[in-house]
């Protein structure tokens, strides 16, 4: 900057900051003008007086707080003190001298006590709270808590209400420091909520007691304030008789936040309280808003499972009163002619608010109480809506019974033919919307309650279906009945759907040639899913159907037949996948010319054309494999530009007034992060990671085809593994991490990477490995943990021995940090268990939640077994630090799916560092013997493995445990139901671990009792592995003419020549060829050597199949 704009800038600073106050209100109304150009001039400015002189601007604020006679001014003046005072970038407050803070904080108060516009007093009351909150934990503002005490209980209403707005703030923000002062606290919210004739009196005592019960730590301290909770309910009734709703509306939100943090708090008044949100709920004459948030407070109850598990089940009477309420509330729908004509989309044409609080309540609440809660209810009320004369009530049933199926599913399922009844008698309504309904309904009971009701009523609702689809005056009628198709089939196999393909796909040809655009496109996604669902049974109709195909996705053109344009892509795509390369060749070329030039041309940012075409040129590239490579670049630019979208994100404050824009047609997610809002645009989203999935899927099928896209791609997604607003794109980031590493490597092995060598791959490995480890360190989600584990342990199968001593020591950490994580979360629910209301429905749910941890402890097992088996007794350092996480899990008290993973952490240890290992037999072995007797048949089968794999490889350790390893072995084996099929995979290793024995301590055992007692169990036939190791083991006895084995006089060669037959008629499973063909040429010495009449005695001992079988091997 030159010198003279630098003196002028100075000059202008000087003014502003001088005597004259004029300047500087200037200045702040500047700051909230309208004008581009004006307002960041005057933000430029602000911020050098920030810069250079921060004492003498904070006090021009408050000076402007305190006298200005303009309204706007002296609120916008609040609210810039408050920026400066928070505690982020623009934090002054110890840039400022002590003299300054001083005079700021009395100015402060004084502006509280006589601020008499209620809106700036609430701004003032955030500016203060914001301070207070960074320096009344170090004590520098001791007349801050008298002040307020003494306020609270002045005789001015102003006063209390700012007061009272400050506590509520300051529990929320430094909760602790107001602690000490509990008992002066409980006493006057009482007093305020109880006796303060001020209705902003009683709302902001609401909203304090509310802010610091939160903040109290520890249930007696909570329960202090029980007695708060009567006055509390009576300001909201009070405001409700007064006819004051806004006030009663911010009562209920207040009282919602409570019921969602502390819903316990509620419990010994639940009675009373659900009572009387129940009788807003009912009350007509209130508006709508007020009872949509009485019915929330009810809602939220039901959802605060974790907080207070199963509390709400315990009042069936409020149950069934809420379910007829949200029930009535699905009658507020109006005919609407738009609906009819059905030109448009909008498909809730006629819905009110009242309707969509509704139906979306009904979900909230069979998801949050589950159906043995609902079911019960909903049978008694559904049934009476169905018989009254009005379609309204049809139609209330047949919505509700769809919003309510994903809740109910396990207890609809076992009532699945009264569930179908009630759809599918309405087919026949004479009401279209009761029609639309029942289709419907049979949409989502589809998804919800497949593949059951697919499998026991196919032959019922295909043909109800397809009769919907005749529809012809009711077009809307016609389109949903092919959507549900969809549905239908997603959950179907093809055996259901094959025998009714004809009927469908005729119909559907109809309905591709009607008229309307909604038709269309329901006829197309229905035959992209009957594809789909049917794949090669689909190859009779391919020449009828893709004509009509091609036709539309050439012809529609228009910006109006865009979405018809994009599921005939969708549609071409499945179908070209269901019937295969050869078949859809031909057209395939065609197709994608269409598809490039579409590509080639502009389109506009909301065309669902771009996510359509994203995910058709991924599934060509699935049906056409490496035939594909040549579209890539033209594929690839856009697909990457769509990954790297940036999402668009608006955030606001979360009290502010200005709800976040919504435009019509793009769907914007709030989601409320302390006091920040924040707006998300769904769509940009959801294209990114459509654009993430398909990446992954190219480099999947393409393999060392993708090499060249990898450079850029890597860089796209890896960023990608820590994007919190999106779930689907880390998923897809998730997946693809492996598939990128694999491409390279290949790529590099077959000399496709331009040169490149191992050095390439291992530079790819150590970008993508220390990543996942940190996104996993970070990541919110049980299930995504998961998928990261399984990701990391494919990553670093790919990479082997390339992965250096600092990466396995993060990898190892983060093993640490994820088992203490998810023994946490575990014994957190452990917790649950303990409070008052929980049930048998809470405790399943928490089953389901405990299986995603094993799902968890599964993939730590995973990635464990793979360093061991890459780096053997190298990694023992690392396994060592390990052995106070895993050692916990083989406890009694663990799961039996915990037990089952620490032991084959062992077993593989065992097996990779064999004589290294031994040193661990100490701590692991007893666990195993003792295991051998677990109720669990995968413990069992881990147990008896690793007595196998220790026998083997522990020789001389062994040797002490022989006896008792065969009695625990025995055991296994002779138990009666040892070849039920849960039981044989534990059978088997038994056995093979019996023969170790036999084969490793033959000296150490009864040869002659345990080695026929050994063979009496062959041939095993579960584990294929140990099968084929066992069965060559059988083999090589025999070569060597095992003594044991074949028993005084031979008498054991026909049980041997028995295993054989069977081992040799099932074919490859249950041995090597190599073995197959040795135990041919035994049979065929023994034939030689044996006297005819002991070999004829031997066959004739064999099944009939098993005879023919070894003639014929014999033979050839």
């Amino acid at each position: 900057m030159d010198s003279e704009s630098s003196q002028f800038q100075q000059a202008q600073i000087a003014s502003i900051l001088g005597p004259d106050l004029a300047p500087f209100e200037t200045l702040v109304s500047h700051l909230m003008s309208t004008a581009n150009d004006q307002r960041s001039q005057a933000e430029s400015l602000f911020n050098l007086c920030k810069e250079t002189r921060p004492d003498a601007l904070s006090m021009k604020l408050a000076h402007l707080l305190q006298s200005s006679p303009h309204l706007e001014v002296r609120a916008m003046a609040a609210i810039l003190l408050r920026k400066q005072l928070t505690r982020d970038d623009s934090y002054i407050w110890p840039r400022l001298s002590p003299s300054t803070q001083s005079v700021l904080k009395s100015q402060l108060l004084v502006c509280v006590q006589r601020e008499d516009v209620k809106t700036i007093t609430k701004k003032l009351c955030d500016t203060v709270s914001e301070l207070a909150s960074g320096i009344l934990p170090d004590n520098q503002w001791p007349e801050l808590l008298p002040f307020m005490f003494q306020s609270v209980t002045s005789d001015s209403p102003r006063l209390q209400e700012s007061a009272l707005l400050i506590f509520a703030q300051l529990s929320q923000y430094i909760g602790e420091i107001l602690v000490p002062h509990l008992n002066t606290l409980h006493s006057v919210f009482l007093q305020c909520l109880s006796s303060s004739a001020s209705a902003d009196v009683r709302i902001a005592a609401l909203g304090a007691a509310i802010n610091f019960i939160q903040c109290l730590s520890s249930p007696a301290e909570r329960d202090r304030f029980q007695d708060l909770l009567p006055p509390m309910m009576q300001t909201l009734t009070e405001a409700l008789n007064c006819g004051q709703e806004a006030t009663a509306q911010e009562a209920l939100e207040l009282l919602i936040e409570l019921a969602g943090t502390e819903p316990k708090f509620l419990r010994r008044q639940l009675v009373d309280v659900v009572g009387s949100m129940l009788q807003i709920a009912e009350a007509e004459s209130l508006e709508e808003g007020t009872r949509h948030l009485a019915i929330e407070f009810v809602i939220t109850l039901a959802e605060a499972r974790e907080r207070a598990p199963g509390m709400m089940r315990k009042l069936p009477q409020f149950i069934s009163r809420l379910f007829a309420i949200l029930m009535k509330m699905l009658l507020h729908i109006e005919d609407d002619p738009a609906w009819h004509a059905a030109d448009s989309e909008d498909e809730d044409a006629g819905e009110t608010s009242n309707y969509s609080v509704g139906q979306e309540c009904l979900d909230r609440l069979a998801i949050s109480l589950g159906g043995n809660t609902i079911v019960p209810v909903a049978s008694e009320l559904l049934p009476v809506y169905l018989a009254a004369p009005e379609w309204q009530k049809h139609h209330a049933a047949l919505i509700a019974l769809a919003q309510i199926a994903e809740g109910c599913s396990k207890v609809m399922i076992k009532n699945l033919e009264q569930v179908v009844n009630m759809v599918l008698n309405s087919f026949q309504d004479p009401h279209p919307r009761v029609r639309w309904a029942a289709i419907n309904a049979v949409g989502q009971l589809s998804t919800d309650l497949g593949p059951d009701l697919q499998v026991q009523y196919h032959q019922r609702v295909l043909p109800a279906l397809a009769s919907a689809m005749d529809d012809f005056q009711n077009p809307r009628v016609q389109a949903h009945a092919a959507s549900a198709v969809l549905n239908f089939s997603e959950n179907c196999t093809p055996d259901i759907l094959t025998p009714y393909l004809d009927g469908i796909v005729s119909k559907l040809l109809v309905l591709l040639q009607n008229g309307k655009q909604m038709v269309q496109e329901g006829a197309l996604t229905a035959l992209a899913s009957v594809a789909d669902s049917s794949q090669e049974h689909f190859k009779k109709y391919y020449d009828a159907v893709m004509p009509y195909l091609k036709a539309i996705l050439i012809n529609a053109n228009d910006k109006s037949n865009r979405m018809l344009r994009a599921k005939a892509m969708e549609c071409i795509s499945l179908v070209g996948m269901a019937v295969g390369k050869d078949k859809f060749r031909d057209d395939a070329k065609q197709v994608m010319e269409v598809l490039m030039s579409l590509q080639g041309s502009q389109m506009e940012a909301d065309d669902p054309t771009i996510s359509y075409m994203l995910q058709a040129w991924a599934r060509l590239c699935k049906c056409l494999g490496q035939d594909f490579l040549p579209y890539m670049s033209v594929v690839m630019p856009p697909l990457l530009q769509s990954a790297q979208l940036k999402p668009d994100v608006t955030i606001t404050s979360a009290d502010s007034d200005a709800d976040i824009d919504e435009s019509d047609d793009e769907s914007i997610e709030t989601i409320t992060l302390g006091d920040k809002r924040i707006g998300i645009k769904t769509s940009v989203l959801e294209e990114k990671a459509t654009a993430c999935n398909m990446l992954c899927c190219y480099a999947d099928e393409l393999k060392e085809g993708f090499y060249p896209w990898i450079d850029q791609v890597a860089p796209t997604l890896v960023p990608l593994l820590k994007f919190y607003f999106h779930e689907e794109v880390r998923k897809a980031a998730v997946s693809a991490m492996p598939e990128l590493l694999r491409s390279a490597k290949l790529a590099v092995e077959k000399g496709q990477a331009q040169g490149r060598n191992e050095a390439y791959v291992k530079q790819l490995s150590d970008y993508i490995i220390p990543a996942l480890v940190e996104a996993l360190h970070k990541e919110p989600e049980t299930e995504i943990c998961a998928s990261m584990l399984d990701a990391l342990n494919e990553c670093m199968q790919i990479s082997g021995a390339l992965l250096d001593e600092a990466q396995v020591k993060c990898i190892v950490e983060e093993i640490k940090q994820v088992i203490t994580a998810s023994s946490t979360r575990k014994r957190e629910r452990a917790e649950r268990v303990k409070a008052e209301d929980f049930d048998d429905e809470e405790g399943e749910l928490l089953k389901e939640e405990n299986e995603q941890e094993e799902e968890v402890f599964d993939q730590v097992g995973d990635c464990l077994g793979t360093l061991i088996k890459t780096f053997k007794a190298s990694f023992l350092p690392f396994f060592d630090e390990l052995m106070s996480y895993i050692t916990p899990m083989l406890g009694k008290d663990k799961t039996s799916e915990e037990r089952r993973i620490a032991i084959c952490i062992f077993d593989d240890v065992a097996e990779q560092c064999r004589e290294a290992a031994v040193k661990y037999y100490d701590t692991y072995l007893p666990f195993l013997l003792d295991a051998c007797n677990d109720e669990s048949p995968d413990v069992r089968q881990a147990a008896a493995y690793g007595i196998g794999v220790c026998a083997e490889f522990g020789l001389s350790f062994f040797k002490p445990l022989v006896g008792e390893a065969l009695s625990r072995l025995n055991v296994v084996i002779r138990d009666p139901n040892a070849l039920h099929s849960d039981n044989v995979m534990a059978y088997d290793n038994a056995v093979s671990a019996l023969g170790k024995i036999c084969q490793f301590h033959r000296d150490s055992i009864d040869a002659s009792q345990v080695v026929p007692a050994w063979l009496s169990c062959l041939p095993i036939k579960g584990d294929l592995i140990e099968a084929k190791i066992v069965h060559e083991q059988l083999c090589s006895m025999v070569e060597r003419s095992d003594r044991e084995l074949l028993g005084p006089n031979n008498q054991n060669l026909s049980k041997i020549v028995a295993v054989f037959a069977e081992v040799l008629c099932v074919g490859k499973d249950l041995a090597t060829e190599q073995t197959a063909s040795r135990m041919i040429n035994l049979l065929r010495q023994l034939q030689q050597t044996l006297p005819p009449a002991t070999l004829a005695s031997t066959f004739s001992s064999l099944q009939p199949q098993q005879q023919l079988a070894l003639q014929s091997i014999l033979l050839s």
